[in-house]
């Protein structure tokens, strides 16, 4: 690890020595960090620009969506009749067996 001297201005060391106590770290530790964020790119101000641009982007598709969202279905709608609750309305085979005449199964078969 490489040595760095900086100058700096007395009470801002102070004052950053002081906060650092607070959190339990060390000024080179701190320092190390924002240079690393500095580095990466991930500095306060691109935090901001990536947090403003993530809720623009969240309110875009919000937007989009109610936009574009179908009514939901009225409970008189669901209330009517659909194919499977008219076919489970009655017993179905018995409509089936008078609509189609008589089965395969009572009709004469023939030998082979």
């Amino acid at each position: 690890m490489s040595n760095l001297t900086v100058s700096l201005d007395d009470e801002l060391i102070k004052q950053a020595r002081i906060r650092v106590a607070q959190q339990g770290t060390s000024l080179s530790a701190k320092v190390r960090e924002l240079l690393q964020q500095y580095v990466n790119g991930t500095d306060d101000a691109t935090k901001r620009l990536r947090e403003e641009d993530t809720a623009r982007l969240m309110l875009a598709i919000e937007s989009a969506t109610l936009a574009t969202q179908a009514p939901l279905p009225s409970a008189q709608s669901m209330a009517k009749a659909t194919l499977r609750g008219e076919l489970y309305a009655d017993d179905f085979r018995a409509k089936g067996r008078k609509a189609s005449g008589p089965s395969i199964a009572s009709a004469p078969q023939e030998p082979l």
